[in-house]
């Protein structure tokens, strides 16, 4: 006689499977921790020139402000393709 598994029930959910890390964090857990790594080997000072200003900055810092920027950059355009895929299927059923 065969016996049920504990993941398959009526429901289709298992206790554990809330648990589990999907691919994208784990790379982007990997990403922070090479990122941090990074900013504790990269201490000194530099100078960053723009135009006619001049800053002195940590390198660490500039690299934790650059990743930030660029993190924000990258959900916004994540959020502005769903937006555009939903109206666009929107769209299609009302046509």
């Amino acid at each position: 006689m065969a016996q049920a598994s504990p993941t398959s029930g009526a429901s289709g959910t298992a206790e554990g499977q809330g648990r589990q890390l999907g691919g994208g964090a784990i790379v982007s857990l990997t990403g922070a921790g090479l990122l941090v790594i990074f900013m504790i080997q990269n201490t000194e000072d530099i100078t960053l020139k723009f135009l006619f200003w001049s800053f002195t900055w940590p390198l660490w810092l500039f690299t934790l402000m650059t990743a930030s920027f660029g993190a924000i950059v990258w959900l916004g355009l994540g959020v502005m393709r769903r937006h555009r895929r939903r109206k666009a299927r929107r769209e299609e059923r009302r046509s």
